[in-house]
């Protein structure tokens, strides 16, 4: 029998809870914006839900695609794209939950956060679920030094883009989404703080 490690790999604990609330469910298309190395990947891989992922990091995307010929085996490695999340080639509307997993932090300005989440938001099918792992100040508002707009340095010394729980409503109402539960954060030992963002796609009518 399998051990868990083995089963989700190294799986966002809070992705994985949307896993258990039914929201990724099978036969659904799956999208890692970000993906990395794939530590998302390896579960839903394995279950043959169909997976899309993009990168900017060779590596990681040539790491993703071998995980895919070993788990996954029919997906195609056109699947897994070397490209930013602002310029993805795939099509509107076509995943049913898009992945953001600690990427849009990384944004250097307001622009290229614009970008990213506009790319990242154009791919989900109307319905769907954005899940969104992102560095904010909640919960530590007065412990970092601003190093210009919303890029700032945080006590554990790394730079992010910073989000409030204010710009997280009035983006979710802009994009035409809303709460699929409430925002969730976690306050790393006063170094950092992640929220956890969950949007539905609304239908246009």
């Amino acid at each position: 029998m399998p051990t868990l490690q083995e089963q989700f790999g190294q799986i966002d604990i809070y992705l994985f809870d949307q896993l258990l609330k039914g929201r990724i469910a099978p036969g659904m298309r799956i999208l890692d914006a970000g993906c990395g190395h794939g530590r998302n990947l390896v579960y839903l891989l394995k279950e043959g839900y169909e997976v899309y992922a993009a990168d900017t990091d060779t590596q990681a995307v040539e790491s993703v695609r071998a995980m895919a010929r070993k788990f996954a085996p029919k997906l195609p490695p056109s699947n897994f794209r070397l490209e930013s999340v602002e310029h993805m080639s795939f099509d509107d509307d076509c995943a049913d939950v898009v992945i953001s997993n600690t990427v849009l932090h990384l944004a250097s300005d307001d622009a290229q956060f614009e970008a990213m989440l506009q790319g990242s938001w154009r791919v989900l099918k109307p319905g769907g679920f954005f899940f969104c792992r992102l560095a904010s100040t909640i919960g530590m508002e007065n412990q970092f030094k601003q190093i210009h707009g919303r890029r700032f340095q945080s006590p554990d010394g790394g730079e992010r883009y910073l989000v409030d729980e204010a710009l997280l409503s009035s983006l979710a109402e802009r994009l035409g989404g809303e709460l699929a539960e409430p925002l969730k954060t976690t306050v790393v030992q006063n170094q950092r703080s992640m929220t956890t963002w969950v949007l539905r796609k609304m239908p246009t009518l």
